[in-house]
């Protein structure tokens, strides 16, 4: 019978990935899920081919110090839940598993400043590895950028669906996340393009007509707003 083993941390966090990160709209999902959790007021999203080659989140939200950031891409830390009172979890996420899990899977770039500091700091993650860090110039804040999800993974990325499928599911999300949060100010861009920008506290109903006047254009629909 063959011998029980430990699996070496980076295969567990690959193999845990799987749980969190199916596609570029899976990953996605929890950045912008994040980003809302943050207290971010603007968030900007954008894409390119679909989010196969990379897609970056930017917030204004609270920011993170050096060792917060550090903290944040371990595996179960996570900021949103200060006790053990899981049954009055008021966020998003809680679990801690975005960002590590993302960071195995991907060449993972994060760059965040708090309000009040003088500047902020960057880190990049490329499938696991800590690639490089150091000091980084932006407003408070953070931005995320992901890019060549599964490029060592050939078993996963043979998976993924073609550019546009995969740009159609990463549009379900924002609009969906959209129409929850019309509080909060989104832009989405794949590529070139500006597919929508929508301002924060306009009301649930001014932000569906926007998001269903954007499908009908998209659609060669021709509407009179």
């Amino acid at each position: 019978m063959p011998q029980i083993r430990r699996l070496p941390e980076n295969l567990v966090n690959r193999i845990a990935a799987g749980e969190v990160v199916e596609r570029p709209s899976s990953a996605l999902k929890e950045l912008v899920e994040n980003a809302i959790d943050a207290g971010a007021t603007r968030i900007a999203v954008k894409l390119v081919e679909g989010g196969l080659t990379s897609l970056e989140v930017t917030d204004d939200g609270c920011g993170m110090n050096p060792d917060e950031m550090a903290l944040a891409l371990e595996r179960h830390a996570t900021s949103k839940l200060p006790d053990e009172a899981i049954e009055q979890v008021a966020t998003l996420g809680f679990r801690g598993e975005a960002l590590p899990s993302i960071a195995s899977v991907a060449r993972f770039t994060v760059e965040s400043r708090p309000a009040g500091a003088e500047q902020g700091w960057k880190r990049v993650v490329d499938h696991g590895e800590i690639a490089a860090e150091g000091p980084a110039a932006l407003p408070p804040g953070t931005r995320v950028r992901v890019e060549n999800l599964f490029a060592k993974i050939p078993a996963r990325r043979k998976f993924l669906r073609t550019a546009r499928s995969e740009y159609a599911a990463c549009k379900d999300v924002i609009m969906r996340l959209a129409m929850a949060r019309p509080d909060v100010a989104i832009s989405f861009d794949h590529g070139e393009r500006r597919i929508f920008a929508l301002q924060g506290g306009e009301g649930l109903a001014n932000r569906v007509a926007q998001l269903i006047a954007r499908e009908l254009k998209d659609n060669g629909v021709a509407i009179d707003m």
